[in-house]
């Protein structure tokens, strides 16, 4: 894929980064933030700018490098973990923000892959957020841009308007409306965006609401909140079904507080930090009144996001402690139930399975043993590993919609390594990564069933057959 956002050393995109751009257009929100126009560095204002140490600790080895989806598109400096730690030090030095520095930044997926790599410990993870949010207050995005991805967060981070939408595209799917736009050749009259975001679109059946206490199986071992998300409490309900049900029967009473909304996570990633921040104490108070040993969560993006409300809530002297014990008691499904151990019968499940690592699980969170560890307690499952295991699928929050190019040919090749493992079923454990490689196959003219580990270990635990889960997939 041709790279349209410039080319060179870093030398050479130093020199040229300072030419267009409006910069610092907007006013910052919130209190005890800078005022627009008070920046103290050329491209970034006072409010926790990227951090001086946490660059100087990249020494440009390159490790990282392979593992970067977009420097394996394009094959650009600019476009690699320290080609864009190089533009956030000369946006505390020397150059203001402009249109060519913020291009590099949206490009990447933020899917910490270049953590996992490094030798020396950038914490690259903290780098992008803070610069990410510097972004959002001091950049005036193209109207259409900025309108998009208003409709995105006005959209996916409140689980009743998303049910409201539900209605109608569950018709648009019954009907059979996009297949016929396609064969009319319309659909490629909309926007790239609008193709991208209708692609994606999961099969919408009734959804699958949890009770807000479920008892456990026998003698209880702990008492869990349940985080049940946005895009998963609406378009992935079976999966917090199925999450309710495995902890039930190992011995955890589940608690589903009714209160609960958004974690915040889609929020931050995009830079967008007061609103993340307040959906953060919003899910801090809603599970401080349960008095639970653990939340558990079932999406990566989501579980990455609640370990860093410490982090994320420092400036805040009423949660700042909270955060850090809340942040303490979050664990991934996986994660929990290889700490608990086994109790529960597991029955046969004969079939050969391709395990996904979701990067905000393997990357973000260092999760990825125990997956395999609890999958492992299946009999009959076999678990078949993925050729570039490492390189994000494209899907990394909102970027396969807002940045459909990419993220599609990041989503083929990763289809295509999926489909060489001859699995005849794929598990992963975060929403966008289904999502993703379901539209990356069907792209491909190919479809095999996705679940995650919870739904297959329910299936296990059930005593269900191995055809509930892959259907008539070949």
């Amino acid at each position: 894929m041709a790279n349209a956002v410039g080319a060179g050393s870093p030398e050479d995109v130093g020199q040229g980064v300072g030419e267009a751009g409006p910069a610092g257009a907007r006013a910052t929100e919130g209190a005890g933030r800078p005022e627009s126009g008070s920046a103290v560095f050329p491209a970034f204002d006072a409010h926790h700018p990227p951090d001086k140490e946490l660059i100087d600790d990249c020494v440009h080895c390159g490790f990282c490098l392979p593992t970067c989806p977009t420097y394996v598109l394009f094959g650009e400096e600019m476009d690699s973990p320290r080609g864009r730690i190089y533009l956030m030090n000369k946006g505390l030095a020397e150059e203001p923000m402009n249109d060519q520095m913020v291009r590099h930044f949206d490009l990447c997926l933020g899917c910490m892959a270049c953590v996992t790599a490094c030798p020396s410990g950038v914490q690259y993870d903290k780098l992008i957020e803070a610069t990410r949010a510097q972004v959002e207050r001091r950049y005036e995005r193209r109207p259409e841009d900025r309108a998009f991805r208003e409709m995105i967060f006005r959209l996916f981070p409140y689980p009743e308007r998303l049910r409201l939408l539900a209605g109608p595209l569950r018709l648009y799917q019954r009907l059979g409306v996009g297949g016929a736009l396609r064969r009319a050749g319309l659909m490629r009259l909309l926007p790239e965006r609008l193709r991208a975001m209708e692609a994606l679109m999961p099969p919408l059946g009734p959804e699958e609401r949890i009770p807000p206490l479920t008892a456990p199986s026998g003698e209880r071992r702990a008492r869990v909140g349940l985080l049940t998300g946005c895009v998963q409490r609406v378009f992935f309900s079976r999966v917090n079904a199925a999450t309710a049900r495995v902890l039930a029967a190992e011995g955890c009473e589940v608690v589903a507080p009714e209160g609960q909304g958004c974690c915040g996570a889609l929020s931050t990633h995009a830079g967008r930090e007061e609103e993340a921040l307040r959906f953060a104490r919003r899910t801090i108070d809603t599970f401080e009144r349960e008095d639970l040993d653990y939340v558990i969560v079932n999406a990566a993006g989501c579980g990455s996001t609640m370990k860093e409300y410490g982090h994320l809530l420092r400036d805040d002297p009423e949660y700042a402690g909270r955060a850090e014990r809340f942040s303490s008691r979050v664990r991934d499904i996986s994660e929990f139930l290889a700490e608990l151990g086994p109790r529960a019968e597991r029955h046969p499940l004969p079939v050969a399975a391709a395990y996904h690592d979701a990067c905000h699980l393997a990357h973000a969170q260092g999760v990825r043993a125990q997956p395999r560890r609890v999958l492992g307690q299946i009999p009959g499952l076999e678990l078949r590993e993925i050729r570039e295991a490492e390189i994000c699928c494209g899907s990394a929050g909102i970027y396969n919609m807002v940045e459909p190019g990419p993220a599609a040919e990041l989503g083929e090749r990763k289809a295509k390594n999926v489909l060489e493992t001859g699995a005849r079923l794929l598990i992963t454990s975060n929403p966008g990564c289904t999502l993703q490689i379901q539209a990356s196959l069907r792209r491909l003219g190919r479809e095999m069933p996705v679940a995650h580990p919870a739904e297959v270990l329910d299936a296990s635990l059930r005593g269900e057959p191995v055809e509930r889960l892959v259907g008539d997939a070949p």
